[in-house]
């Protein structure tokens, strides 16, 4: 059967999109989306995914990594699948949408951006060498310097594949201080497994680490090898983070159709 997609990104990070209102999108086995997400032989994408219907909500956000698997939350593709549900004629003041970690809001600014509200954090760990916590998908965040030159994909896996974290698995993000308010960010990606040029919750977790006010309102401009993005939030304390909003771009790349045959 033939499946109509939309393709769209997010400072770099790109998304295949699927609109499944009329729930006509077949059940598309693992292998499949790895391989329209494949870059030599598919679409090409970080990952896959579907807008649904869902009672009170605007709709479902259905997320797939481009190993064909079904993956906790991702930021920019949350922001990328708002700005496809306003093409495709949803429009709101702030959506209202549903997806594996939680029910989150999101506007689209006068000049074309996307805010999204991400969930509270309430724990971090603080370790000697790096943070680990939780912003809709779970963080390794390393302070560095020349992050330009360090080796994201190898040092990443590493790191990704330790004993600690083989099982699960974690995204490890590489950061470094630009300035107070900042930060230059790279990430290796679980599910990709590869490094992607902007990741948005591992852009979420590092500004909340980089916070430059101990407490209240903080705002961090953050550079991708992909592109700009700010991170908005209220600090409470060193575990505590609310009302934090992933802020940036999302884009339309092309329209186009995929052959999918049934099994």
């Amino acid at each position: 059967m033939k499946l109509e997609f939309y393709k769209y990104q997010g400072t770099g990070n790109d998304f295949v999109i699927l609109d499944n209102r009329l729930n006509q999108v077949p059940v598309l086995t693992t292998k499949f989306i790895k391989h329209i997400c494949d870059r030599r032989f598919g679409v090409g994408a970080d990952g896959l995914m579907f807008l649904s219907n869902k009672a009170g909500f605007d709709f479902e956000m259905v997320y797939f990594n481009a190993d064909g698997n079904e993956s906790s939350m991702c930021g920019n593709g949350g922001r990328c699948l708002v700005k496809f549900a306003h093409h495709i004629g949803i429009h709101q003041s702030r959506y209202h949408f549903i997806a594996i970690d939680g029910e989150h809001s999101a506007e689209i600014d006068s000049d074309g951006g996307v805010r999204l509200k991400m969930k509270n954090v309430n724990e971090v760990e603080h370790h000697n060498a790096h943070f680990i916590l939780n912003t809709g998908s779970p963080h390794f965040v390393k302070f560095a310097v020349n992050v330009p030159n360090i080796d994201v994909v190898e040092t990443g896996r590493e790191i990704r594949y330790s004993p600690a974290f083989e099982k699960e698995g974690i995204n490890v993000n590489f950061v470094e201080l630009l300035a107070d308010d900042s930060i230059y960010v790279r990430t290796y990606e679980r599910g990709v497994e590869d490094e992607t040029l902007s990741c948005g919750t591992g852009v979420t977790a590092s500004a909340l680490i980089a916070a430059h006010n101990e407490n209240g309102f903080n705002r961090v401009e953050v550079k991708t090898p992909g592109g700009h993005l700010s991170v908005e939030f209220e600090k409470i304390d060193d575990q505590t983070f609310k009302n934090i909003w992933l802020c940036g771009p999302a884009e339309l790349v092309f329209k186009g159709e995929m052959t999918y045959e049934l099994e």
